[in-house]
């Protein structure tokens, strides 16, 4: 299984630098902790849907994102302690910015869209930062 999911990100993510696709670069790299349906797992990975965290201020979610995050969270009433790795070298930001706003919309979620111009500023703005966003740090911005 493993070794299949690896023969299938190259494809999409190709297809992704071409022309960014929100759906199959979240299936490449966040179904497996958050699946197909948002909903995570329980006492593990935390749900998108209805979640603050993803619903809630855009360039929060673009921090996450681009550092990850680590240390304790609360997503509808559920604490998750957990981290969350890094994508921020792994996605370009027009990438970034379609698989954002593929969570912020999916699953009945109704944020709004987050733009490209928004990921290269947020990016740009804590390009020095090497570790991973504490929930508190999260919340303060």
């Amino acid at each position: 299984m493993f070794i299949a999911a690896l023969i299938a990100i190259p494809p999409i993510r190709a297809q992704a630098q071409a022309n960014p696709n929100g759906a199959a670069i979240y299936a490449a790299t966040c179904i497996a902790c958050h699946m197909a349906n948002g909903q995570g797992v329980v006492g593990q990975f935390p749900p998108l849907v209805n979640s603050d965290w993803v619903i809630g201020p855009d360039e929060r979610l673009i921090r996450i994102i681009l550092h990850g995050v680590m240390g304790e969270i609360e997503v509808e009433g559920e604490m998750f302690n957990g981290a969350m790795p890094t994508w921020g070298p792994t996605f370009k930001d027009e990438e970034l910015a379609a698989v954002a706003t593929y969570v912020r919309k999916s699953w009945g979620n109704k944020a709004a869209a987050v733009t490209t111009a928004t990921v290269t500023r947020v990016r740009l703005q804590h390009r020095a930062r090497t570790k991973p966003w504490t929930p508190a740090e999260l919340l303060k911005k």
